[in-house]
């Protein structure tokens, strides 16, 4: 009830204005004993995937909390595991505003943010400062202004940087706000980044006596032929998680509503068939030979339960969240 009537008065307000509030909100009272105003207990239902156990399989997707600023106070929402990010090399701005955009008709958002976020230093400042001992994924990207060409190094700066700091790392390489970003998900580039990744995490293996698995976040636009191609390359270079799906360029559900013509990648309950779908036809693809994170259009237990159904062995919720607030995460966890 508290957070409907809250949601009323942030709905009426600017979607990025709402959301930096939010995060300052959060940082300000999530090790205090003000988190009571949003802490919850949930039961415990542990699971174990990419040879880590999740108190319960309900986690944060990344973006929401980019700079890992509010890790204590989504923890205390009873979140099984928490991702943030996206982080890049060097802190960027981001696109121009306005670059959020809700459609409340269909509970879901458009978002054209382009990794703005503090850079990597800052994020695992931050990191260090919480007190939260539960798994933790950080998801890394590359600067805009880097060339695609030179896009691995990116990844592999961020990939030193967090790696002793995470419990897994993404992989993001499906955001549709960076341009030619998407790009990495196909053939030669994949093949060529997934490479480095798999070289580095071996290394980085040795020096910290620490494996720390990676999973790739991949787009629901992709073709069939195209996503049977992903998982082969998942597969050959033997990486520990998939993580199905990001925003959608699709508007066919909301082409009539207001803001559907804005840029961006759209998520929410629109997306929730489609990123379903690649859920269920990666699990055949992979035949069990890595695990999925299913995210896209989470709204309720029963959404939840369709990722699993589908062949998802974790979830994730972001606009959903936005949307329901904390009880969200203990409808699903409950009626599991």
């Amino acid at each position: 009830m508290l957070y409907r009537i809250a949601r009323e008065f942030f709905f009426m307000q600017d979607p990025e204005v709402v959301h930096e509030m939010t995060i300052k909100g959060l940082k300000l009272t999530g090790s205090t004993p003000l988190s009571c105003l949003y802490s919850q207990k949930l039961p415990s239902k542990p699971v174990t995937v990419m040879g880590l156990t999740f108190d319960n399989p309900v986690g944060l997707a990344a973006g929401l909390d980019k700079n890992g600023e509010c890790i204590d106070a989504f923890a205390a929402m009873g979140f099984g595991f928490i991702e943030v990010g996206t982080v890049t090399p060097r802190p960027q701005d981001g696109n121009e505003k306005p670059r959020i955009f809700r459609i409340t008709e269909a509970e879901a958002i458009i978002n054209r943010m382009g990794f703005n976020n503090a850079g990597v230093d800052a994020l695992v400042e931050n990191v260090k400062a919480a007190n939260y001992k539960g798994i933790l994924g950080i998801n890394i990207g590359k600067n805009k202004d880097t060339p695609i060409e030179k896009g691995n190094d990116d990844y592999l700066i961020c990939m030193d940087k967090v790696y002793q700091h995470a419990s897994y790392i993404t992989i993001n390489i499906s955001s549709p706000n960076t341009p030619g970003l998407r790009t990495l998900q196909y053939g030669e580039a994949l093949d060529s980044l997934l490479s480095s990744l798999k070289e580095r995490q071996s290394e980085l293996t040795k020096t910290h006596e620490k494996y720390v698995p990676l999973a790739v976040k991949i787009a629901p636009d992709l073709t069939d032929d195209e996503l049977a191609q992903v998982a082969e390359s998942l597969v050959k270079y033997k990486m520990d998680g998939v993580i199905a799906t990001n925003t959608t360029l699709d508007r066919t559900l909301v082409h009539d509503m207001p803001h559907a013509s804005e840029a961006g990648g759209l998520s929410g309950r629109p997306v929730q068939h489609a990123s379903t779908e690649i859920v269920r036809k990666l699990a055949v693809l992979l035949d069990g030979q890595l695990p999925i994170i299913g995210v896209g259009g989470i709204d309720s237990a029963v959404s939840a339960k369709e990722k699993f159904n589908a062949g998802a062995d974790l979830v994730q919720v972001y606009s959903g969240f936005i949307y329901k607030g904390p009880k969200l995460v203990k409808n699903i966890v409950r009626n599991m």
